[in-house]
């Protein structure tokens, strides 16, 4: 079913085809636009919208340059020989259309892509043109052997006939009107006096208008001039045969038609996308079941309009009420031309815009009386309201103007309530607008009839233009008499006419917008203080990052620091361990580089304690049993079920009956070996004989253990007790590497079972 082409005037939709036309490239894509209709398909729809989309985010369509070149396929088709430059324009429009093709290509998402498969592939027709004509659209010298053997011909002919014509002057000179070489009739003349014609042997070829000259061809050039048309003849029946050839490859190329056709469907995508960013229009989504839901929706045609919130489904038919001038009609024409921009494949001027896909847009806009076919404003009303009725269904839209009008306001309230049960009744959607006072009482008690009215400051009597859904509009007649300065005892003698009952509804009215103010106000405080209480909360999260930010640069500036003077300590240890090899400083040596060792391991921070994740229980962990009253290590983890190292026992218990031994973790040596004097030492000193490297990385643990070796080598200290743990093996395996090639080491073990087994290697030191 066709839209009503009365409904689309009504909705002012021409005016948006004109505007889609002023922005078309080309005259095919301006024409494609006055005749756009809206579609009820709407997998249609949906592909158009994805190719406006392509149009505004993948390719940018420069369809400038491509004319509407029908009418001269029309012509080679017939038979008919083109000119150079119609056949030149013809190539230049078929070649940007394959521009576009090809730019489509490469930079479509996708739905453009499909739309390009229509431009066909004209490059031999383009090429042949092209090479055959120059700019100017005359036929190149080299359009053909023979032409070119031709005008190669023709210009050394044409300087023998001026190179004779110029010897002739001298001899004539006393007979010549004037001292030229000129053409007539193509053939090269001298201009002689017509009294001395006789005088001169030639054929005369023209006359002046004035009579007063002839134009002679001399005998001298006469067989010249003969061959030069002859020439002329030959060329002109061979520019015309080339000009007849590329005539015909146009009117052969099938494809032409097809291709115009598709720059026509691709300049309108094109121009759909620039109305699209010139009005600010956004995508509307597509939905089912009659449910229409626009934010801030606008009428495209009004300059700086208001935007209103517009939404249909539970509520089927909205009902504005209000004084005249105060938007009612702009919104429903706002709604139906969103409706009807969508169904075009169009954007639609909102924020955003949920809508259904309708067979029809049924519209009664108005005032057209017609004095030719004795109808009255009130007779057109209902012709317009009756085919309303006929059609109005759920996939259809209603948009009625001043329903009720042009008649005794009883009768019309009456009639007006009727047509809306009808139309309830029918399940149609859609606007209505009204002046009548009844319509505002029936629409508070009915069921999917909602009151609307338009927003208007009595103070200025100027209106808002703003939507109120769910508030009846007042008519303010009487303030705004007041207003206009009406003796006020008309306006009391109105107030008694009316009587108690009338005026009960517009006080009503007036407390309900009273109320609404006041809640506005609140919401607009709610809304202040949240905003503050928001910006407050920023400067907050702003200065906890700040301190953040500062409290990490410090920290990083004391890593540093501790860094620092933990490398500084190694190299001493490193200086010292060099000279503790002389026998008689290695005393007082060895003791100062333990010192030194225990002071830079303080200095050096602590790493960052480890978040334990998951069960703190793992294969190395030592653990109480009390079943057993022991403590042992825990060798393997069999889901919920432990063994457990007791000594030289190992058990099987119950991940629910052990209990983890907390125990520190350390850098420093827990215990000691026996006292060992030096000789020469002024003070006794201790040997650590075992280094806890339990926790460490790996290149600390080495360098622990070089340390420790070095200091039992020098103090003959043997054997060294090494706890590195089980786990996986990586640092025991690392550890044992360094041992095999330290030549003070002469071997080394596993501990005994009950003394740790593989978490403990026993360095013996090579005396």
């Amino acid at each position: 079913m066709s839209f009503d082409a009365r409904a689309l005037s009504a909705l002012d939709f021409p005016r948006v085809l004109d505007a889609l036309a002023e922005r078309s490239a080309t005259s095919l894509g301006a024409e494609r636009a006055r005749a756009l209709r809206p579609s009820d398909d709407p997998e249609r729809i949906a592909r158009e919208l994805d190719e406006v989309e392509d149009a505004l985010f993948g390719v940018s369509l420069s369809l400038g340059g491509i004319q509407d070149i029908r009418d001269l396929h029309a012509r080679a088709a017939e038979g008919r020989v083109l000119s150079g430059s119609e056949l030149l324009s013809a190539a230049y429009s078929l070649d940007g259309a394959m521009t576009v093709k090809r730019a489509i290509g490469v930079n479509s998402r996708g739905p453009l892509r499909e739309v390009a498969v229509g431009l066909g592939d004209h490059s031999e027709l383009v090429r042949r043109v092209l090479s055959a004509l120059d700019r100017d659209g005359a036929v190149r010298d080299d359009a053909s052997p023979r032409l070119r053997d031709l005008r190669k011909r023709i210009e050394p002919l044409r300087g023998r006939i001026r190179e004779r014509l110029t010897a002739t002057l001298e001899k004539w000179s006393d007979l010549l009107q004037e001292h030229i070489v000129t053409i007539r009739r193509d053939r090269y003349v001298l201009p002689v006096q017509a009294s001395r014609v006789g005088q001169v042997q030639g054929i005369i070829v023209d006359a002046s208008a004035t009579g007063q000259t002839y134009f002679v061809e001399p005998a001298a050039v006469t067989q010249l001039n003969n061959e030069l048309t002859r020439l002329i003849l030959d060329e002109e029946a061979e520019v015309r045969r080339i000009l007849t050839e590329l005539s015909g490859l146009l009117a052969g190329d099938a494809d032409v038609p097809m291709t115009l056709v598709t720059v026509g469907e691709l300049d309108l995508i094109a121009s759909k996308a620039r109305l699209a960013r010139d009005w600010r229009l956004n995508r509307p989504e597509q939905v089912e079941g009659g449910r229409y839901d626009l934010r801030e929706v606008r009428h495209p045609l009004i300059e700086n309009p208001v935007a209103n919130d517009l939404a249909l489904g539970e509520t089927k038919l909205l009902l504005i009420t209000g004084p005249n001038m105060g938007g009612k009609t702009a919104t429903i024409k706002t709604l139906g031309l969103a409706v009807l921009m969508h169904q075009c494949g169009m954007y639609v001027a909102a924020a955003s815009a949920r809508l259904p896909v309708v067979r029809d847009v049924l519209v009664d806009i108005g005032d057209e009386q017609s004095i030719e076919a004795s109808l009255s404003t009130f007779a057109s009303h209902l012709k317009h309201l009756r085919y309303v009725l006929r059609h109005a269904a759920p996939d259809t839209l209603v948009l009625v103007d001043e329903l009720g009008s042009g008649t005794d306001p009883n009768e019309g309230a009456a009639l007006a309530q009727a047509l809306i049960e009808t139309l309830l009744a029918q399940d149609a959607r859609g606007v209505i607008t009204s002046h009548l006072s009844p319509l505002k009482l029936f629409a508070l008690e009915t069921p999917g009839l909602k009151n609307a009215s338009m927003g208007f400051d009595v103070e200025t009597l100027a209106p808002t233009y703003a939507l109120q859904v769910g508030q009846p509009g007042r008519s303010f007649a009487l303030a705004i008499a007041q207003r206009m300065g009406l003796p006020a005892d008309v306006l009391r003698r109105a107030e008694d006419l009316l009587g108690p009952d009338a005026g009960l509804m517009e006080r009503m009215l007036e407390g309900l917008e009273r109320e609404r103010e006041d809640l506005r106000a609140q919401l607009e405080g709610t809304a202040a203080a949240r905003r503050d209480a928001e910006a407050e909360l920023g400067r907050v999260r702003q200065e906890r990052e700040t301190l953040e930010a500062r409290r990490n640069e410090m920290l990083a500036e004391a890593s540093q620091k501790a860094e620092s003077l933990y490398a500084d300590a190694i190299e001493r240890v490193r200086t010292l361990r060099a000279r503790a090899q002389e026998d008689s400083a290695r005393p007082r040596v060895m003791q100062e580089l333990r010192e030194l060792r225990v002071s830079a391991q303080k200095a050096r921070p602590a790493p960052a304690p480890r978040e334990e994740r998951g069960d703190p229980i793992r294969v190395g962990s030592r653990v109480d049993v009390p079943a057993y009253n022991a403590t042992g290590q825990v060798l393997e983890l069999r889901g919920d079920d432990l063994v457990v190292q007791l000594g030289v026992m190992k058990v099987g218990v119950k991940r629910r009956d052990v209990r983890l031994k907390q125990e520190p973790k350390v850098t420093a040596p827990r215990t000691r070996g026996p006292r060992t004097a030096f000789a020469g030492a002024v003070a006794a000193s201790t040997f650590q004989n075992e280094l806890q490297l339990r926790g460490m990385g790996v290149e600390e643990a080495v360098e622990e253990l070089r340390t420790a070796v070095l200091e039992a080598h020098a103090l003959k200290e043997s054997p060294l007790r090494v706890v590195h743990g089980k786990g996986q093996g990586v640092l025991r395996r690392l550890l044992r590497e360094y041992l095999k090639g330290d030549k003070r080491v002469e071997s080394f073990h596993d501990a005994e079972a009950n003394q740790g087994g593989h978490g403990v290697t026993i360095v013996n030191i090579r005396r």
